[in-house]
């Protein structure tokens, strides 16, 4: 296991910053119950009770003893970004491996391609009535606990999926993907906890990135090795149950290797908090800490409501596409499941270069609204594109388009984590993101049907282009996001910040306490 060594203290800056600008007061509560910091009887600071008073209130947000905080980088940080990134690329594999062979499972369970459709739909209706309890467990019970559940129900489902290689077992197979659905519900809302617990603020958008990264590199594999591993054999059911044994037996094995991994690698949180924004998060005081009231105040909050809007709208038209891909494709292309496949792969690894790209551009530029509007117009002009170039009768033109539109779709993906996070901290990681999930889950169901069924009953171009106009309406309610990047002013020490979170009446440091900063990597 690799520990927080005193040989990482060698390496880096350091410096001091009053404690004030580090560490900002606040007029309201995010997060911690309104009224908390009256309870023994003490009175509340008046509002414009002066810089003194300002300065006690953000003092008083700093440990008792010593007035000091460190902030270091642990090595580990990248071992836990890895395992994570790897057991969520096996859970997005499962997602997508049945739909991009959607004429092939149909043939070997004897169903419909709406009962298909379901093996992928299940992942999107498991996630919206369990993402509150799962976001409450990871605040309360913390991250190494719900890294875990993650990682274990993703191999239970694998393993449950190699006992469904019958063509009467097509139950046993979608309860097999409803458990791998659940574990999705425990995968999905970490990548911007992981990054901001144990990331510094200069890499904190690269490392979200990463972590939604693994679940789109597990997409584009699914899109990938299924067709080249499950060829399409109507006349040889054994020879087609033998191809699928191949896939289940291997995804399992991998996933149980992978949550045996999990349990040596993830910690709770380093011994040292990465950046001020994590310091100031640290010393507040859990008994304060209400999770009906962080989603009371997500709600209240009009910029998060509107980006939960719009990024439900972007990642479930993207769920959609991906789900109906192999329809589409099939409908002009004839034969061609390998190559939709492909095509499949082409527009998710471009998202993945699209993914990096942002992350790096966010973490140099902070431009968060401007970075995530442009992305969103972009998408709309090549979901256009893709949309009417589709039946030219050119594989190669599809190609190009899909790689297009899967680069600003897909890269979408980790900006809305991070804008998030911005404009609701000091509210947890894991509640906000959990949030923008579950409204992706609800557009990707809702789109799915509509899609499918316009796909079905009239043609790809009637499915895409009641994507392009939600898509429409999203670049509208981006365009109406006030960015108010409070994690960002908060490192940089800017004092207009809301995050008030203790008593006013807690031990406080004299007027010159500092926070001395020590970014070891």
């Amino acid at each position: 296991m690799v520990e927080d060594g005193g040989e990482e203290e060698a390496e880096g800056e350091s410096g001091e910053m009053p404690a004030a600008a580090a560490v900002p007061p606040l007029q309201r509560c995010n997060g911690f119950l309104p009224g908390k910091e009256a309870e023994d009887g003490g009175p509340t600071a008046p509002a414009g009770g002066g810089e003194r008073a300002a300065a006690a209130e953000a003092e008083a947000m700093l440990p008792a003893s010593g007035g000091r905080v460190e902030t270091r980088l642990s090595r580990r940080r990248l071992a836990v970004l890895a395992v994570f990134s790897c057991y969520s690329l096996v859970n997005a594999f499962q997602w997508i491996q049945y739909s991009i062979l959607s004429n092939v499972f149909a043939g070997f369970y004897s169903v419909s391609f709406t009962q298909i459709d379901w093996l992928s739909m299940v992942y999107m209706v498991a996630y919206v009535p369990l993402i509150l309890p799962a976001t409450w467990l990871l605040d309360a019970r913390g991250l190494r606990l719900t890294a875990l559940l993650g990682a274990g129900l993703n191999g239970l489902g694998a393993w449950l999926k190699c006992a469904s290689l019958a063509p009467d077992r097509y139950p046993l197979t979608l309860a097999a993907q409803a458990v791998c659905a659940v574990a999705q519900v425990f995968i999905l809302g970490l990548p911007s906890r992981i990054a901001s617990v144990w990331f510094g603020p200069t890499e904190v958008s690269t490392a979200c990135a990463v972590a939604v990264l693994g679940n789109q590199l597990g997409t584009a594999i699914g899109f990938l090795l299924p067709p080249v591993l499950v060829p399409n054999t109507p006349n040889d059911i054994d020879l087609m149950a033998h191809n699928i044994s191949i896939m289940f037996y291997g995804t399992a094995m991998v996933s149980t290797l992978l949550f045996f991994l999990t349990g040596v690698v993830f910690e709770e949180k380093p011994k040292y908090p990465p950046s001020h924004s994590q310091a100031v998060l640290q010393t507040m005081p859990p008994e304060d800490y209400s999770y009906k009231q962080s989603i009371i105040n997500l709600f209240k909050n009009i910029p998060f409501v509107l980006l939960l809007i719009s990024y439900g709208i972007m990642t479930g038209a993207f769920y959609s596409v991906s789900t109906l891909l192999n329809q589409m494709i099939v409908t002009h292309y004839e034969g061609e499941e390998v190559n939709a496949g492909r095509i499949g792969l082409t527009l998710v690894v471009a998202g993945m270069v699209g993914s990096i790209i942002c992350g790096l551009w966010l973490d140099y530029t902070k431009t968060y609204k401007q970075t995530t509007l442009i992305v969103y117009i972009l998408s709309f002009i090549g979901l256009l594109v893709f949309t009417f170039t589709l039946d030219l009768g050119y594989l190669i033109i599809v190609f190009v388009t899909g790689g297009v539109l899967g680069f600003f779709m897909t890269g979408y993906l980790p900006l809305g984590f991070e804008f998030a996070v911005e404009i609701t901290y000091p509210e947890s990681e894991g509640t906000s993101s959990g949030l923008l999930n579950a409204s992706a889950q609800i557009f990707g169901i809702v789109f799915t049907l509509v899609q499918g069924k316009l796909t079905t009953d009239y043609s790809p171009r009637a499915g895409n282009l009641f994507l392009c106009a939600w898509i429409f309406v999203g670049i509208i309610l981006t365009a109406l996001i006030k960015s108010d990047l409070r994690r960002h002013n908060v490192n940089s020490g800017i004092m207009n910040l809301d995050v008030k979170a203790v008593p006013v009446d807690s031990p406080v440091e004299p007027e010159s306490t500092t926070l001395k900063i020590q970014s070891a990597l």
